[in-house]
């Protein structure tokens, strides 16, 4: 598997796994130290399940045994340990009662792992073709709706500066009607953290529909937004349990990380277009700046 912490992947695998088997993946989170010490036999019974039901867990989210569980978690405490970006010891709860200085180190841990996670597991094969597509092409579609709506805007932003023929479309009316005008000639990119977003699949299924290189990108590498991509791109998230922090700012930094990425190599591969039209736009910001003004 790539490498990215275990427990991101038990935490994107839970919400479809149900009874026993959930039971399990919950207890690996509560205390994935803990668990690194127990045989496949002993978590059963933590968990009251069975031996059995530990090792369909393993190959329910992916891994080919009980053991290389305990390998990937031994190696994501050791990550955690030597890493500049995170620390063993803090941990990923917020209470009401925490201080600033807490608040701050949770988050700030949670979502520079989220984004060194990214960085690690990057399909770099993945990233050549969605880039190359995106160059060549005669139109870019992007899809997206609530927070990954406004990632969507942003990539249309970054794109249209250097000079590609792109609109991010938030409204799935709009996004639907643009999709079913696309050609074997254009890219549709589908951005959505869960994957699952209806909104947002309904569009991007449309666009592969009618020969559109699909371009997704997404927590979730067995989504339906996956499924429907020609060319994946998964980002990750290191989630801090508090209200109003699920789908968490980490989240959205990972996926700016994979536009970021996929913008500098568009514009490296289509360099000439874009050196273009990087110069005729670069006096617009400046020239609205407001000047300040000196005290005499």
């Amino acid at each position: 598997m790539p490498p990215t912490d275990v427990t991101s992947l038990i935490r994107t695998e839970l919400p479809r796994l149900a009874g026993s088997l959930r039971k399990v993946g919950e207890l690996i989170l509560e205390d994935p130290a803990g668990v690194t010490h127990c045989s496949a036999a002993e978590l059963g019974r933590r968990t009251g399940t069975s031996q059995a039901t530990v090792t369909r867990f393993c190959r329910a989210i992916g891994l080919d045994s009980y053991q290389h569980l305990l390998i990937e978690l031994a190696q994501e405490r050791g990550r955690g340990e030597v890493s500049d970006w995170g620390s063993a010891e803090i941990g990923p709860d917020i209470s009401p009662d925490d201080d600033l200085e807490r608040v701050v180190q949770v988050v700030g841990s949670a979502d520079l792992r989220a984004v060194q996670q990214t960085i690690d597991r990057i399909d770099l094969d993945a990233m050549e073709r969605a880039a190359q597509t995106v160059a060549r092409a005669r139109r870019i579609d992007i899809y997206g709706v609530g927070g990954s709506g406004a990632v969507a805007q942003e990539t249309e932003t970054r794109l249209f500066r250097i000079g590609c023929s792109v609109r991010g479309w938030t409204e799935v009316h709009a996004a639907a009607t643009s999709a079913a005008l696309l050609t074997p000639a254009d890219v549709a990119i589908g951005i959505s953290h869960s994957g699952a977003t209806r909104e947002t699949i309904e569009p991007f299924e449309l666009a592969k529909e009618r020969g559109a290189t699909t371009v997704a990108i997404t927590s979730d590498p067995r989504s339906p937004l996956a499924k429907a991509g020609g060319i994946r791109l998964i980002s990750t998230s290191t989630e801090t349990i508090f209200p109003g922090r699920t789908g968490s700012i980490g989240g959205r930094h990972s996926v700016l990380v994979l536009i970021d990425c996929l913008y500098v190599r568009v514009a490296q591969l289509s360099y000439q277009r874009a050196s273009a039209s990087l110069a005729l736009t670069d006096h617009i910001t400046p020239q609205h700046a407001v000047k300040s003004r000196r005290s005499r």
